[in-house]
């Protein structure tokens, strides 16, 4: 028998390993800092390869950069043909790369491409980070409202909720203003939340409301500008070559009409592009350090993340119990009908439930997105507890129901008061591992705009200029939440072992 080491605390060992992994980020972040800025000799290196990379984000959609309905292999939109008549007076060739609209600024200082250009709005945030080229459209803030709503100003919405992109302008305009803030992923989701009234106005440059908003039926754009501003493309600091020549081509579009033909053809041409340009706006008061007030943040979307885990966990555990009691002691009908729930939960992507659930059934079933959240993950993981329940109940002896109906019980007595109790027991060590599992799941319902955790870390990431800080805080509030949990399940295992004592080799 070979000697063995006394057993160690599982959590600290995993915070030990959590405060390594953190100490190491820290350090390749301090030896990449100068790097990621670049050596400036990108121009250089286009010419020599004869492409220019650059990218943008295809969920943007109609009219900046998508897919060709024609042949979807095939890009099209305003902006890609702005490129295309950009790398044609460089003198080379041109290839977009897919990126999360959301990360294109970082991405592009890590070095990922050349350039982006999609829809990117010259603030003075952006042009301390990045050099940005002149301007190549000039757009308006629109503001939409229901076409019964009595707002007609951003004033009158205080204290009501309106949707926006994150990192976008109209972000900052809302976060000026006394307003409850619904930030989206897409661009057509707001407008559709509008409609259903769960947001009561949405602000978003003039190109995605006339094109999502504007047209869609019970929404009415209201005229004026609530603010101007211009897109420009962004390269990174030490590009100046670069940016010489970006410039230097748009400059030769806009002076040859080429510009306006493109704008034009896509029905972008309007008086903005012909009054003088707005100034880059200035920097709205945001966060620089990672302070008490962002700590209260992440507090709070802490809590969001527990409370919607609880609950969706409370919902799947009764739900996934009786789909286990209808697979194992259901007829026939009961039983394929469990089967298909389970394994249509199981086989499909817990966001694609949430988008469904969320807004395809919002004509019919119009739910709010706590509420929303709570049903989806709870639905998702009542199939996961219902082969849990269903591999405990099948691993009874038989010999527990012929007992119980030696004592004459009938068949729901036998359930409630032999079989499901001992199937728990088996049960609850692989439960406190789904609900851990759960948690973590937790963080794709921002897609419905309900901030969590990692939605918070993404909007402090843009406050403070950098992910690491707050990707670091982020998982140490999840190791907060889920280190107890898995603690509890295996004390849980070894509570319920026949021999509570280390096996040696």
């Amino acid at each position: 028998m070979f000697p063995t080491d006394p057993p160690s605390n599982p959590s600290r060992r995993a915070i030990s390993l959590t405060l390594a992994t953190c100490a190491l980020a820290l350090a390749t972040s301090a030896c990449s800092e100068s790097s990621s800025a670049g050596t400036g000799d990108t121009w250089a290196k286009i010419k020599a390869r004869g492409e220019l990379v650059w990218a943008a984000d295809l969920q943007g959609g109609e009219p900046y950069v998508f897919e060709d309905p024609k042949d979807p292999s095939k890009l099209t939109g305003f902006e890609t043909e702005i490129m295309d008549a950009l790398a044609k007076r460089l003198g080379v060739r041109q290839r977009m790369v897919q990126y999360n609209w959301s990360n294109l600024i970082p991405s592009l200082e890590r070095g990922d491409f050349d350039l982006t250009l999609n829809g990117i709005e010259a603030t003075a945030e952006r042009a301390d980070r990045t050099l940005l080229s002149r301007p190549y459209y000039v757009y308006g803030e629109t503001l939409a409202v229901r076409k019964d709503s009595p707002y007609k100003t951003l004033e009158d919405l205080e204290n009501r909720p309106v949707g926006t992109l994150n990192q976008t302008v109209a972000h900052d305009i809302l976060r000026s203003k006394r307003v409850e803030i619904r930030l989206y992923e897409g661009v057509e989701e707001p407008y559709l939340d509008l409609v259903q009234k769960r947001v009561d106005a949405v602000l978003l440059d003039d190109v995605i409301a006339d094109r999502y908003g504007c047209r869609m039926d019970g929404v009415v754009c209201l005229p004026g500008d609530i603010a101007r501003g211009t897109y420009v493309a962004a390269m990174r600091k030490a590009d100046s070559e670069l940016k010489a020549a970006v410039d230097q081509g748009l400059d030769a579009m806009i002076g040859d009409g080429e510009m306006e033909r493109i704008l034009t053809k896509w029905n972008l041409w309007n008086h903005r592009q012909t009054d003088p340009p707005p100034p880059i706006l200035e920097p709205v008061d945001r966060a620089r350090s990672f302070d008490l007030n962002q700590l209260g943040l992440f507090l709070e979307a802490a809590g969001v993340t527990l409370q919607v885990s609880l609950l969706a966990f409370l919902l799947a555990v009764p739900l996934g119990l009786g789909l286990a009691l209808a697979r194992v002691y259901g007829g026939r009908p009961v039983a394929v009908a469990a089967r298909v729930y389970i394994e249509l939960f199981r086989g499909t992507p817990v966001l694609l439930q949430l988008f469904v659930l969320y807004y395809g059934l919002a004509p019919y079933w119009n739910l709010d997105p706590m509420q929303a959240a709570i049903i989806g993950l709870g639905m998702n993981y009542a199939a996961y507890e219902a082969e849990v329940y269903r591999g405990a109940l099948l691993a009874l002896p038989r010999g527990q129901t012929e007992a119980a109906k030696a004592l004459g019980l009938g068949p729901w007595q036998t359930l409630r008061h032999v079989l499901i109790p001992q199937a728990f027991t088996i049960a609850l060590p692989p439960m406190t591992n789904d609900f851990v599992s759960l948690l973590k799941d937790s963080s794709l319902i921002s897609v419905i705009t309900v901030i969590e955790l990692t939605k918070r870390m993404t909007i402090a990431a843009v406050d403070l200029h950098g992910w690491l800080v707050p990707g670091l805080a982020c998982a140490a509030f999840y190791l907060a939440l889920s280190l107890p949990l898995s603690e509890l399940a295996r004390r849980l295992e070894r509570r319920l072992a026949r021999d509570q004592r280390p096996r040696t080799l």
